[in-house]
């Protein structure tokens, strides 16, 4: 069960009409369904998305999630239903995948996104330069195409903020971001004026920044559950709402029983009243068998096996250097020294880029230290859980799962591919499926599945959790709880990192690593790095003048009080952005004051639009910038 880590402990309760009435209202969805061939998603379904909103969602695998997320942002036809915007609302969504075309920097595919909202040329450089600087980016010019999986889909973000939204729909954003993206996402979330709806299975992400929680899952009787609050209060409101539904349904039963009884009594049925009680019976009887089938959670039972070794020291890494060739900053690992010993479960963590899926193969033996040792244990069984998920899209489920035969062995029984199958909540009619039609976190069931059966000494696991909904997230936790092996793992998943390491091995993408009791303890050092850094850049970009020795440093200390870390951002390039905007105004004023402008009434319309546009611009810019000044100095 997730446990909150979170101070914050906001109001809440389900929503009703009512209540939601009361709110300005952006979206309505009403009556949403869609199938796909005899599957059904979701069946009418409605609900609201209001001024301030921000929702998550979340629901087993195949539930619908990207599917209606889909069907909001329009991308997706529903089969029935309807979903109504307020006039003039502005909604951006920001998918899963996350890819540019090769040879566009940064600043171009925002300048794209900018004339595709609307927005006038003049303004591209200062919004691009502001739009880019908010979501983190220092070079502006980097091929987008180049960027790690993290960068891209903080582009992709600021891209969908360009357009200023009113709002911003996120299918599974921190799947591809690493702690650090996560922690800017949940900022920027929390401090937007926009709504957001966001998928994710984040449990600390949805603790901190949810406003409410709405879950598709059949189990409801309308087939979703919506509670204003964070996670930890939706899943206390949960328990109450099935408890309820299971007392229901028992006193249901006691009524079904009754009337079982009395229609095998064989009651005449002549009268309309008899006709009226046998057709209510019938009704009851149907509700309940309903009921139970909703009732009726399926889990996925993941237990990996360890091998019976009893050596102590599987791994022995002694001054391992490494670097990435033809890559400025590639220097990933410079003097390691770190065992892995039986029964130690190391996560591994630290920027994207930094090398833990290098390191990861580093163990492997798929790559070798340029310097240094890294010995193995003799015999070593190593399993491995790659990231990109690699499987024969052509092959069905039933091969995908039992290669060689309609059977697995699995500690020494033999069990048929439908019974496993059915371990990992795959129905019986997808064996004949082709994998190509599984779902992220079907993918990650199979070759979960396919680990188990390798008994191993060494679990390598990268990034396990992506796509995997909350209650199989809770279940390989307690598996690799349970492990009796050593285990390396590689997860942004604060929360499956909180309970299972019980080592931090952190990367700080410089070629130094450091070890950490917990992964509380490696956050308040990456915290401490980052103030420190915070201080080095005001220390380079605040004005000089007036201020030196201990009076800057107690303004600097001030204002790093009095600003977050976006903020912090935020006035280190708006200088730069001031003078963009200011080549802007001065631009458009010298079009307006040319001659050929002057005697054109079309043009001169035209450049005067443009010149107001470019003096907002710059007001706005250096209104943040002394709101920021005022800040430093207050």
């Amino acid at each position: 069960m997730f446990r909150a880590d979170s101070t914050r402990r906001p109001t809440g309760n389900i929503l009703t009409e009512s209540e939601t009435s009361r709110l300005a209202t952006l979206l309505n969805a009403q009556g949403l369904t869609k199938s796909f061939g005899a599957t059904t998603l979701f069946r009418n379904i409605g609900f609201q998305v209001e001024e301030g909103d921000r929702i998550g969602v979340i629901g087993p695998n195949g539930s619908g999630k990207s599917t209606l997320l889909g069907v909001l942002a329009g991308a997706i036809d529903s089969d029935d239903g309807e979903v109504a915007r307020r006039r003039l609302v502005r909604m951006a969504y920001v998918a899963q995948a996350s890819e540019f075309a090769p040879g566009v920097s940064a600043r171009e595919v925002v300048n794209q996104a900018l004339g595709k909202a609307g927005v006038h040329a003049e303004e591209w450089p200062g919004r691009a330069a502001e739009t880019l600087g908010r979501a983190g980016f220092e070079n502006f010019d980097h091929e987008a195409a180049a960027f790690s999986g993290g960068w891209k889909k903080r582009l992709s973000i600021a891209i969908a903020l360009a357009g200023e939204p009113d709002i911003l729909l996120l299918d599974e954003p921190t799947n591809h971001l690493d702690l650090a993206g996560i922690a800017w996402l949940e900022e920027l979330l929390g401090n937007a004026a926009f709504a957001s709806v966001t998928i994710s299975h984040d449990r600390y992400f949805l603790e901190n920044v949810a406003t409410s929680i709405l879950e598709l899952n059949r189990q409801y009787p309308e087939g979703y559950l919506r509670v204003r609050g964070n996670l930890s209060y939706f899943l206390e409101k949960k328990e109450e709402f099935l408890e309820a539904q299971t007392k229901r349904q028992e006193s249901l039963e006691n009524r079904v029983k009754t009337e079982i009884e009395w229609l095998r009594r064989g009651p005449k049925a002549r009268t309309t009243k008899s006709k009226s009680r046998i057709d209510s019976a019938n009704e009851l009887i149907g509700e309940l068998k309903q009921s139970k089938s909703r009732s009726q959670v399926s889990s996925a039972g993941i237990d990996f096996v360890a091998s019976t070794r009893q050596t102590k020291r599987l791994v022995e890494m002694k001054a391992v250097r490494y670097s990435i060739p033809d890559r400025a900053d590639g220097l990933i690992l410079s003097g390691l020294d770190f065992d892995i010993n039986a029964g130690m479960r190391v996560g591994l963590v630290g920027p994207n880029g930094s090398g833990k899926t290098t390191l990861l193969r580093l163990l492997r033996g798929e790559l070798r230290p340029e310097s240094g040792q890294i010995k193995l244990a003799n015999q070593l069984r190593i399993v491995y859980f790659d990231q990109n998920r690699v499987l024969d899209e052509t092959v069905t489920l039933r091969r995908a799962l039992a290669p060689e035969s309609d059977s697995v062995i699995y500690q020494d029984r033999v069990i048929h591919v439908a019974a496993w199958a059915e371990r990992f909540m795959f129905a019986g009619d997808q064996l004949n499926q082709p994998v190509a039609r599984l779902s992220g976190g079907e993918r990650a069931r199979v070759l979960i599945a396919n680990l188990m059966l390798q008994p191993a000494d060494l679990l390598l696991l990268d990034e396990p959790t992506n796509d995997l909904d909350i209650p199989t997230l809770e279940i390989l936790e307690e598996s690799l709880l349970e492990y009796t092996g050593a285990l390396v793992l590689v997860t942004h998943d604060r929360s499956m990192l909180d309970r299972v390491s019980t080592v931090v091995l952190g990367l700080d993408r410089a070629g130094n690593a450091e070890r950490f009791a917990d992964y509380s303890q490696w956050d308040e050092w990456v915290k401490t790095q980052q103030k420190q850094r915070e201080q080095q850049e005001l220390l380079e970009l605040r004005p000089t003048g007036g201020e030196s020795g201990e009076g800057a440093s107690g303004a600097l200390a001030a204002f790093r009080k009095k600003l977050s870390y976006l903020d912090a951002r935020d006035y280190a390039t708006i200088e730069a952005r001031v003078e963009v905007a200011e080549e802007a105004l001065a631009s458009a004023r010298a079009v307006l004051e040319s001659p050929e402008v002057v005697v054109d009434a079309v043009r001169l319309q035209a450049a005067m639009v443009a010149l107001d546009a470019a003096q907002a611009d710059a007001d706005t810019l250096y209104a943040r910038w002394a709101e920021l000044e005022a800040r430093a100095s207050g």
